[in-house]
């Protein structure tokens, strides 16, 4: 299963990372993900809080991933850079609506469901979000419940910084099993929690 997580100017360090560890940590358990970091252009990427990360890989209409992961990052701090930012660029939204398109996953962390609302696939969909952008999701004409992951099939998004974890948890739930969900989780000695609201 090909796995990208886009970084950009300003993204959430935790949001991005913890999700690649999660799912990189899959695979010693039988899982079969690809997983890499990708930008639209950017050869070196420096998160909100300062952490520089060298990228080798680019989004592109002709790789469509399976699941595309979107972090937040700097959405409620109205910064210089971060998910605001490229939500004003449009670039981003764009290529998250052409993946949709195309059938990927698309998995928002945090605000990065800014940024999945903003390409317009939220619409009429039940979502999450931070408390501090619950408001301005709702205006993007989708449902926000205060589940800490809503997964409506082809639509991912993950409430808070640290629910990413939760979210790599469940991907590797929902696509590899339950029994190596739980290694990772054991290894890590993590605990997930929160409700995952799930579309029957």
């Amino acid at each position: 299963m090909n796995i990208q997580i886009v970084l950009f100017d300003g993204f959430d360090e935790l949001d991005a990372i913890g999700p690649y560890e999660i799912l990189k940590r899959a695979n010693e358990f039988g899982a079969n993900f690809d997983v890499k970091m990708v930008t639209l252009n950017l050869n070196t990427v420096t998160g909100f809080y300062g952490l520089t990360v060298e990228v080798n890989d680019f989004l592109s209409e002709d790789n469509c991933p399976d699941i595309l992961i979107v972090p937040g990052g700097g959405w409620n701090h109205r910064g210089e850079k971060g998910a605001r930012i490229e939500a004003d660029k449009g670039i981003l939204p764009e290529f998250i609506a052409k993946f949709y398109k195309q059938g990927a996953i698309i998995a928002g962390v945090c605000t990065g469901g800014m940024l999945m609302a903003v390409s317009g696939i939220t619409a009429g969909r039940k979502t999450t979000m931070h408390h501090l952008a619950k408001n301005e999701m709702e205006s993007y004409g989708c449902e926000v419940l205060s589940a800490k992951i809503v997964d409506d099939h082809d639509i991912i998004t993950a409430r808070g910084v640290t629910s990413g974890i939760d979210l790599a948890l469940w991907i590797i739930e929902r696509f590899v099993s339950p029994e190596v969900a739980y290694s990772v989780e054991e290894r890590l000695e993590y605990e997930k929690s929160g409700t995952i609201w799930r579309r029957i």
